[in-house]
């Protein structure tokens, strides 16, 4: 009964000609594409979150870089993969080819944080990709809405005043019947806003999850020695400043007669 009710409401759609039809149509495929987009999104979080824990796990218990690299699948599903496998081809590339040219190498770690930086814009870019279409679709759909309301009003009114009756009862049924586009554009811009901040929340916990991996795959790759877990636990912020620049130093100027190459960079040598 509610839903007769409901689809004999719907012929103000049809009966606001082709203005309010285009309207209805337009909210329709702003609905359709936000939704679909959002499952997409839901399953794309949930695939990352269930592959980037198992790979994590099972990268720093690898028992060196060879072992990680077999870790690292050809076929990256995650984030995390990528940024591995771009920071230990960074690496192994800076060992084969700048030392023919000592004079035009950059700085070791350097090189391998900017790859690593790169690798993690590149992540963002992705993540981001579909975002747009949601912000769109939440700020725009209210105001087409009501575009449709104002519409369906007008022609109400036109065909109440050619009728030559316009008591109460002939004025409302038609206005509320109007209104209703207001509520269709609600119905999908709602939605859109709350998936919106929900992915870009995500986007933003992830984002911070793989600067960390990054900064520890860094340390892994320039030193050759993983950071044990927990082993800043305890430290202030000033103490660990120190710690990275007096590491940045010592890679910077080595000791005379002593060789930069770590037990990493001799494995990937």
């Amino acid at each position: 009964m509610q839903i007769e009710y409901f689809l004999d409401n719907l012929k103000f759609i049809s009966q606001g000609g082709v203005v309010s039809i285009i309207v209805a149509t337009k909210l329709l495929a702003m609905s359709i594409g936000s939704w679909t987009l959002m499952v997409l999104k839901a399953i794309q979080a949930r695939r990352i979150r269930r592959g980037s824990a198992n790979f994590l796990a099972r990268f720093w218990q690898a028992s060196s870089i060879a072992t990680a690299m077999n870790v690292c699948s050809k076929k990256a599903e995650n984030p995390f993969t990528r940024l591995a496998i771009q920071g230990i081809n960074a690496a192994d590339h800076h060992n084969r080819y700048t030392k023919q040219r000592l004079g035009e190498a950059r700085n070791y770690d350097e090189f391998i944080a900017q790859a690593l930086r790169r690798t993690i814009g590149q992540e963002v870019m992705q993540l981001e990709t579909g975002l747009t279409l949601l912000a769109s679709v939440g700020s725009i759909a209210p105001f087409v809405g009501l575009f449709g309301t104002v519409w369906g009003i007008y022609h109400a009114l036109g065909t109440i005043a050619v009728g030559g009756q316009a008591t109460v009862d002939k004025v409302a049924g038609p206005v509320g019947e109007a209104l209703i586009m207001t509520a269709f554009g609600l119905a999908v811009a709602i939605p859109a806003v709350l998936a919106y901040n929900t992915l870009v929340r995500g986007n933003r916990l992830l984002l911070g999850e793989l600067e960390t991996f990054a900064h520890d795959l860094h340390t892994y790759l320039t030193t050759g020695v993983p950071l044990a877990a927990g082993q800043t636990n305890g430290m202030t912020p000033d103490a660990l400043i120190m710690a990275d620049l007096s590491c940045r130093a010592a890679h910077a100027h080595p000791p005379s007669g002593t060789s930069r190459a770590n037990p990493l960079q001799a494995e990937l040598l």
